[in-house]
């Protein structure tokens, strides 16, 4: 798996997919700072972050779209295959390939609160890393939703186009669930659609509130993407013989 991530990893760079993916990035959350805090004077990033995981929805398929399609294009993912490593060390190798540009793009976002810390006295640094946190467990979601879409295609083009389009069908869902009235016996939808509100769930964070459940609820998410993702790849080495 570390040799996969070290690979994948370095590819980030190697080409412009990481610098652009890190300049959007900075781009987009430079502009909710000055908007929200500068020109607002206020001392929450909390609105940043919160319209940063908008935007990060948005750009992630740059991210996730070439992980496990471009191999399938290009048919080096029967050599993954049937290397000796488990397809697990693939996934995950890839996985965290793509969430450690996340976190690099994130934790240069941190210049926002040194702003913050060196002009305000209002600023609260536990809420600040409850922000954070919240917003790095909902950007690897992201990513493995992106991973599952880039598992199922060897279009890297349908790959983002499916990510996005999960993406914006989950928070579709989300905003929309509580207006819908259900007679008790389809209740189990209600279930259904909770467990997929993956941005009720940031809410706590965003109000400075560390949940254990929401922490396993988004590294559980992850690991359902991941393992479908592993099944798809499984699958189509048996059907391959």
């Amino acid at each position: 798996m570390l040799a996969i991530w070290k690979r994948e990893f370095q590819n980030y760079f190697l080409t412009p997919i990481g610098y652009v993916f890190t300049g959007m990035f900075l781009l987009l959350g430079g502009y909710f700072f000055t908007r929200y805090n500068l020109m607002s004077s206020s001392a929450y990033v909390s609105t940043v972050l919160g319209n940063l995981n908008t935007a990060f929805m948005l750009i992630v398929p740059i991210l996730t779209m070439r992980l496990l399609s471009e191999e399938k294009r290009n048919r080096s993912d029967q050599l993954l295959i049937t290397s000796p490593r488990s397809i697990w060390d693939i996934v995950l190798g890839k996985y965290f390939a793509a969430c450690s540009v996340v976190l690099i793009a994130t934790v240069l976002s941190l210049v926002y609160v040194v702003i913050l810390a060196t002009y305000s006295e209002a600023i609260s640094f536990l809420p600040v890393l409850c922000n954070y946190l919240g917003f790095v467990l909902l950007s690897m979601c992201y990513v493995a939703i992106g991973v599952l879409m880039s598992s199922i295609t060897e279009s890297q083009v349908v790959a983002a186009v499916l990510t996005l389009g999960i993406n914006l069908l989950l928070q579709l869902i989300d905003s929309t669930s509580s207006m819908w009235t259900l007679p008790s016996y389809l209740s189990f939808i209600n279930v259904i659609v909770s467990w997929f509100s993956l941005y009720t769930r940031y809410s706590d964070f965003s109000a400075g509130i560390l949940s254990i459940a929401n922490v396993f609820y988004y590294l559980s998410f992850s690991g359902i993407m991941l393992f479908l993702a592993v099944r798809v790849i499984d699958r189509r080495r048996w059907s391959e013989g």
